[in-house]
């Protein structure tokens, strides 16, 4: 994996400013990204996440911090200064670390800082991009941090030999490739050794269906924020690929 750690917090920043701006004032509208909640219930969770995380790097803790401690939400007009403060504090505990250091993540084999570090700027961007939805207004992100974000999505957000979905779920039942239109990553995945599992290899490895679309584009619809054009891709194939992602 290439070393993108300033890029990474450089984009947590970045996305955490916009998506406070394009919260601003929409806090009571319903996000269509995110089923039944609101600009308000969007921004406490990106607020519950930066906490989760900061005290997680900031303590290098190897356990999920105690629920007991998690501070208070502000009330609505300083909600969103405490979602920016959130990120200050988070990017300034994370280029603080090693990103070498061990501590506590969800991710099997990957239990250091720099996986927190590149997993919140994809966090940041995908909910930056809802506010922004919410706003009427379409956001886009950089090639490169979108290519990555699909990378680390593909490696440790969907069911997997290394973290099978349970209960299990339907097979992928073929094979496909991803392909960045704007960038040279493309991924090939396919059924994996276990049933309800994905085996992705980086690159073209055969003669499948390709399903291309910008890098942003293919982020976006892995977390089922867009559609795209499937083209030749056989019916039925994409929606067993997202039934098999984990998403929020």
């Amino acid at each position: 994996m290439p070393d993108q750690r300033i890029d990474c917090l450089a984009a947590i920043s970045e996305h955490i400013v916009g998506m406070a701006q394009a919260a601003a004032g929409n806090l009571e509208r319903s996000v269509p990204g995110c089923p039944g909640r609101t600009g308000r219930e969007l921004v406490s969770h990106l607020i519950d996440v930066q906490w989760f995380w900061t005290t997680i790097v900031s303590q290098r803790l190897q356990q999920p911090p105690e629920e007991t401690t998690r501070p208070p939400k502000a009330e609505a007009a300083l909600l969103l200064n405490q979602l920016r403060r959130g990120g200050d504090r988070l990017v300034l505990a994370l280029k603080s670390a090693d990103e070498t250091e061990v501590v506590w993540t969800w991710a099997p084999g990957r239990s250091d800082v720099g996986f927190i570090t590149r997993h919140q700027a994809q966090e940041a961007a995908v909910h930056h991009w809802d506010a922004c939805e919410a706003d009427g207004e379409q956001l886009t992100a950089a090639p490169e941090l979108a290519a990555d974000a699909v990378d680390e999505f593909l490696a440790f957000s969907i069911s997997s030999d290394a973290d099978p979905a349970d209960p299990s779920r339907p097979p992928l039942g073929g094979s496909l490739i991803l392909a960045c239109s704007d960038a040279p990553q493309a991924w090939t995945l396919s059924n994996g050794l276990h049933p309800g599992t994905v085996a992705v290899h980086a690159g073209v490895n055969g003669k499948f269906p390709v399903l291309r679309a910008t890098a942003w584009e293919l982020l976006l619809w892995l977390y089922r924020r867009v559609e795209l054009d499937l083209g030749e891709v056989p019916t039925g194939l994409p929606d067993r690929l997202r039934a098999l992602c984990f998403t929020d």
